[in-house]
């Protein structure tokens, strides 16, 4: 008997850690941090409440972007100057919104996160365009934001548009990584994307720097809460840090409009998922 429940619960492990490795694989890839699959991941698959999903997505959304941000540095892929400064922002949202998701039902949360991802499943597809007369930010200039990044052909450089836009939206962001348990990934890479025109592969690279940060400040909470299960979030981290380090290794391979398509599609079937289950009370 005891032999049977120890090979179930290492069949358990392995399958989290799988699951895990793929969710750290595609948070490298797409700026996601992993958060945005091990939610739906442990919740609809595993039966895990969604508090402590959220628990064990944070410690993995560390560790996905422990792995990912160090490579992504040292390739030159991270914006280190965006994140410290959206940092701020993010931080502050991510410590409210923590304290506001310990008394939603998880309905309510599966609900809100379903349309977080349905809205950046649609955005992520299409390419940032530039109006005639789109001004550069005399502030990123002065905080020397506007950088370059490596490609096949070579440095490709960039300029930061529309700062304070983009800092607002990191607020929203870091409310939905406490919320959600995220690492605001999703909002992060539409806002950066989006709203400051930072090509996608900054993008991505420079969420995956910031999404530690977010994810500590809102980890803390669910930790003296006690929604975080050291046997489910071992394995998860394990396997999100695995993935991470892959998955940053091998971004300069993969193409823009592969990777939104990947980003697109994934988070779409998810959050389909999510809504259903919520609106069902299939998660509690």
């Amino acid at each position: 008997m005891f032999a049977i429940i120890m090979l179930d619960y290492f069949g358990f492990t392995l399958l989290l850690f799988a699951g895990a490795l793929a969710a750290g694989l595609l948070g490298a890839l797409s700026g996601l941090g992993g958060g945005v699959v091990i939610v739906p991941l442990l919740t609809l698959v595993f039966h895990v409440d969604i508090h402590y999903a959220i628990g064990a997505s944070l410690i993995a959304v560390i560790a996905t972007s422990s792995g990912a941000a160090s490579a992504f540095v040292k390739e030159g892929y991270s914006n280190i100057r965006i994140a410290m400064f959206l940092e701020m922002a993010t931080t502050i949202g991510a410590i409210a919104g923590a304290f506001v998701a310990v008394y939603m039902s998880p309905s309510t949360i599966a609900i809100i996160f379903g349309c977080v991802l349905v809205y950046s499943a649609i955005t992520a597809r299409s390419e940032p365009k530039f109006p005639d007369n789109f001004k550069k930010s005399l502030f990123a200039e002065r905080l020397k934001m506007n950088s370059h990044y490596p490609s096949i052909s070579g440095p490709q450089s960039y300029s930061v548009y529309n700062i304070f836009g983009g800092f607002s939206l990191m607020t929203v962001a870091g409310m939905l990584s406490g919320l959600l348990g995220i690492g605001s990934g999703v909002i992060k890479v539409v806002a950066m994307d989006k709203v400051m025109k930072i090509p996608f592969k900054v993008s991505t690279a420079t969420s995956n720097f910031m999404i530690g940060v977010t994810a500590a400040a809102s980890a803390g909470i669910y930790l003296h809460r006690g929604y975080i299960d050291p046997a489910i979030s071992m394995s998860v981290m394990l396997g999100a840090l695995a993935g991470a380090v892959i998955g940053a290794r091998y971004m300069v391979r993969f193409r823009v409009k592969m990777l939104r398509n990947i980003f697109s599609i994934i988070i779409f079937v998810l959050a389909i998922e999510m809504i259903y289950n919520g609106i069902t009370h299939k998660l509690g």
